[in-house]
């Protein structure tokens, strides 16, 4: 059958009508369109929309400059290792009856060491940290930080975009990063999510200038810490430690705010108008974040902690679309159809006395059909009633939404 198709083709035949015999015998339909190898795939059109001119909007590194170690030097180093172990027979008998422990400090460290900042980096681009925060700029963290909160249910890291619920992160957490005795660095925890007033701003959770070394402690206390409190219906927050290396001792008096700063009005901030402040000393050097969102402690934080009302947010749906009542309309229920132009308050107000009838203050209620669907009508009964008999024995529909209220 092909061939003889193949033959019509190559005759004196109309050149459309050969395109679709042959598309009908490869595909078994018509191809609409280019043909795959000559159409742009989803990636080149996305590209297209997206395209941005490179003259014009590109990244800026402000980061820390990379460090003198080559990574030719660095693979060498790991391929050699490799065929050390290769050859060490204990390693492979280990290996094989699986005991073999692998030391997951030096891992991590050998990571950071090597592709840990540029993977961070990726992460942190993947959250949109760089862009909500700083704009047309970047930096690759190259020092690590450590942070830990400690509380009643253990030590719960912060790595990379992990989640914390509020009331794991009730108090300040512990941090530590390696440094020269010499150095200053200024460690800020901020919120590009939270803001209850003001878009495209920030809450300040944390703020320390002018820490000698790596000790925390002996900082310069700008903002005290102040939990993570994402409003209900909000989602996940970011919330951002950033690390800045400072080239000299910095003056954060108009900044400061002395005891317990709750009014959330003081603590806006805005990360990418305080760096151009202060480019001029200091440099993003460590990056680490988590995700936090609602849980119930924050009820409590919200009246007795911040003395205000809780914020809740809901998703506001359109009215659904009810097209025009038709004179007979056909092959729809008439009790759902029409209850569509009804008043839905005069409806809830039948489903609720109707349940009413069945509830004696004194008596118990009626125990539940063991088998809903198997009881048997008496008399004629039509379709659409048996559907609404069987949506209440089956506790189904607005039936149901009424008795959870």
């Amino acid at each position: 059958m092909a061939a003889s198709i193949w033959k019509l083709c190559t005759s004196s035949i109309n050149p459309k009508i050969c395109s679709n015999l042959n598309g009908a015998i490869r595909s078994g339909h018509h191809l609409r369109g280019k043909p795959p190898g000559v159409a742009r795939t989803l990636d080149q059109r996305l590209q297209e929309l997206n395209y941005k001119d490179p003259e014009l909007y590109f990244k800026v590194d402000i980061g820390l400059p990379p460090p003198q170690k080559l990574r030719a030097k660095v693979l060498k180093k790991r391929i050699e290792l490799v065929k050390a172990n290769k050859q060490n027979e204990n390693l492979e008998k280990l290996s094989r009856n699986k005991k073999l422990l692998v030391n997951l400090d030096e891992s991590k460290k050998d990571w950071l060491e090597t592709d840990g900042p540029q993977h961070i980096k990726a992460i942190a681009n993947h959250f949109g940290i760089y862009d909500h925060l700083f704009g047309d700029a970047y930096f690759i963290p190259r020092v690590p930080i450590n942070i830990l909160y400690e509380n009643e249910n253990g030590h719960i890291p912060v790595y990379y975009g992990n989640n914390v619920k509020p009331v794991e992160a009730i108090n300040k957490p512990l941090v530590n990063f390696e440094s020269e005795k010499d150095s200053l660095w200024t460690l800020i925890l901020t919120n590009p999510d939270g803001h209850l007033t003001k878009k495209d701003s920030e809450y300040v959770h944390w703020f320390i200038g002018n820490i000698p070394g790596n000790n925390i402690e002996k900082g310069e206390l700008v903002y005290d810490y102040l939990q993570p409190f994402p409003p209900k219906g909000t989602g996940y927050h970011r919330y951002i430690f950033i690390l800045y290396k400072q080239d000299k001792k910095i003056d954060y008096k108009l900044l400061k705010k002395d005891g317990k700063c709750l009014d959330l009005e003081q603590r806006t901030f805005s990360t990418l108008e305080f760096y151009r402040e202060h480019q001029d000393a200091l440099t993003p050097a460590g990056l680490s974040f988590f995700q936090s969102d609602w849980d119930q402690s924050l009820r409590n934080f919200f009246h007795n902690t911040l003395n205000i009302k809780e914020p809740i947010f809901e998703y506001d749906f359109p009215a659904p679309y009810i097209r025009p009542q038709e004179w007979f309309a056909l092959r729809k229920p008439f009790n759902l159809y029409l209850d569509k132009y009804r008043d839905q308050k005069q409806i809830n107000k039948e489903f609720l006395a109707k349940k009413l009838k069945e509830v004696h203050p004194f008596k118990p209620p009626k125990p539940p059909l063991p088998y809903p669907n198997a009881q048997y009508f008496d008399g004629y009964v039509p379709s659409w009633l048996k559907l609404e008999i069987k949506k209440e024995r089956l506790k189904w529909g607005r039936i149901n939404d009424i008795e959870s209220k």
